[in-house]
């Protein structure tokens, strides 16, 4: 399953990466998808982690907005 992770800055992301590598947990930084902002950001994918995973990891900083990326179409989990 695939994540995709939305910050509301580009300081929390990197932040997030950060936190992340810390707890080895794999990850690409990638334009934030057109489909769910038409901002120009940062957002995090994560492949094949379990999401209670990613939760405990960014426990102290989570994501505003976390997607499940389904082929081409995205639906938020939280």
């Amino acid at each position: 399953m695939t994540y995709i992770l939305i910050f509301n800055s580009v300081h929390r992301v990197m932040k997030a990466e950060k936190t992340l590598k810390l707890a080895e947990i794999q990850f690409k930084t990638i334009p934030v998808p057109r489909k769910l902002s038409s901002d120009c950001g940062l957002a995090i994918r994560i492949t094949d982690v379990d999401i209670e995973k990613i939760f405990t990891a960014l426990e102290a900083e989570p994501a505003e907005e976390i997607y499940v990326q389904e082929d081409d179409t995205y639906r938020r989990i939280n």
